[in-house]
């Protein structure tokens, strides 16, 4: 692997309160006043407007930008406001990042993350999910300057948005397997280090299964290290490969098919119990983990009708094709993929 250009956060604030550090991280890192701050129209409530109270008294002039969809069009809107900031500010979840991280790669200015939950492992990661017209494509971006992860704020959110960020960790388990798959067969580039540091992650939080609970911060703070660690894994393979495997195939292609898709997370902790239970794992294990944390583990869980999991499981080797899984070229049978559904106990 290619070592010469690693992206990983300048600095990664993260306790209960943090967020009231901004004005020092932003005087720190910072070479002006003029800021453009993404968030949602919830998010702005919850964090956004304490961030704009707290550098508005510093003399920083923000421009806000309130997005609800990660598409083409809500990044065009953000890039354009942010042409004459001297940085970006993510306030919110998943979609705000994803957003802002491409807007700031396309202006070549900072982004600051401040995450409202701890959802899913994209926190530092240099990758972006953007829908466009066709679907949900991931992009290479720059990963963000700077993270500022308050766990007060993140464990307030309702705790299914924690649960499915220690799913999608715990996810790394059978990508790394397909990742080696793939460099077995067909000689594609692999990383021991970026490997490595995935699986130690996803096992530290297989460890920490018991102290995950609601409404803690210390558990939000356990989360929140495990998601910046599994970005740093995708930063040092300079590929999502590390992250994303058979199970992120699976939860895409569900994406497509149900009307109402869960959480990412969520849909890739029972995609990685299936994949699993193919890779030949121990996904029984899988299974417990994501129950002692109250995660999904079920289509009924998960609230999505079992003919939409098997349609997924059929189609999910056509999602990203030149990423070489344990589905194969051809992917599962429609008989294959119910029988893996009903051995794992994902529908009854």
């Amino acid at each position: 692997m290619d070592f010469r250009n690693v992206q990983l956060p300048r600095e990664i604030h993260t306790g209960s309160g943090i967020i009231t550090e901004i004005g020092e991280v932003c005087n720190n890192l910072l070479s002006g006043k003029d800021i453009t701050l993404v968030t949602g129209h919830t998010t702005k409530k919850i964090a956004g407007n304490k961030v704009i109270e707290i550098l508005e008294d510093l003399g920083y002039n923000i421009d806000v930008v309130i997005i609800s969809t990660a598409t083409d069009d809500s990044v065009e809107k953000v890039t354009n406001v942010s042409k004459g900031s001297v940085a970006i500010l993510a306030v919110g979840g998943g979609k705000v990042n994803d957003v802002a991280k491409v807007a700031s790669t396309l202006n070549k200015i900072p982004l600051i993350s401040i995450p409202t939950t701890a959802a899913h492992d994209g926190l530092v990661s240099p990758r972006a999910s953007i829908n466009n017209k066709e679907e949900n494509v991931s992009e290479e971006v720059n990963a963000p300057f700077a993270l500022l992860a308050d766990t007060q704020i993140i464990s307030n959110a309702p705790y299914k948005f924690t649960a499915s960020g220690f799913a999608d960790i715990i996810s790394n388990l059978t990508a790394v397997e397909d990742w080696k798959l793939a460099y077995k067969l067909i000689n594609e580039p692999f990383s021991d280090s970026a490997a490595a540091l995935s699986l130690m992650t996803a096992n530290l939080l297989i460890e920490q299964a018991n102290n995950i609970q609601p409404r803690h911060p210390e558990s939000a703070g356990i989360v929140v290290k495990g998601l910046v660690s599994s970005g740093m894994a995708i930063s040092i393979a300079r590929s999502s490969r590390p992250a994303s495997g058979s199970e992120h195939k699976f939860s895409h292609a569900l994406d497509k098919i149900a009307p109402k898709p869960a959480l990412h997370g969520e849909q890739c902790g029972v995609g990685t119990i299936m994949m699993m239970y193919l890779q030949g794992g121990d996904w029984k294990k899988i299974r417990s983990v994501l129950q002692q944390v109250n995660a999904p583990t079920t289509a009924k869980e998960l609230n999505i009708k079992e003919e939409y999991i098997i349609e997924a499981l059929t189609q999910a080797h056509n999602i990203r094709k030149g990423r070489y899984t344990i589905l194969g070229d051809r992917g599962l049978t429609k008989d294959a993929a119910l029988n893996i559904a009903l051995k794992t106990g994902v529908i009854e």
